[in-house]
């Protein structure tokens, strides 16, 4: 998201931790807030920092700073609208018989 669309926005800044792990088994990352931060429909996380680039096989886990940008009632609403038609884009059905696979 452009940072011209964050102007006006409610922000606050905050510590997080960072797990990202790239394994035969799982490729994910995760960002964990530090304190009671609920972030809700239409929120952006912003985290700071280099890149993090994990070697097969390794996870890491780092501490960083991110900014919370809390979106307005109106964005809010948009986003939970909108967010089961771009979930839709994800999915992908196939409707073949059980007996040609």
């Amino acid at each position: 998201m452009k940072m011209e669309l964050m102007k006006g926005r409610r922000r606050f800044d905050l510590p997080c931790t960072i797990e990202v792990s790239n394994t035969f088994d799982s490729l994910h990352a995760h960002v964990d807030l530090d304190g009671d931060v609920e972030i809700e429909p239409g929120d952006v996380v912003l985290v700071h920092g280099d890149p993090v680039k994990v070697p097969y096989g390794e996870i890491r886990t780092l501490r960083r700073d991110a900014t919370v940008f809390k979106a307005g009632w109106l964005e809010r609403q948009w986003t939970r609208m909108t967010g089961d038609l771009e979930f839709m884009e994800l999915l992908e059905f196939s409707f073949t018989s059980g007996r040609k696979l």
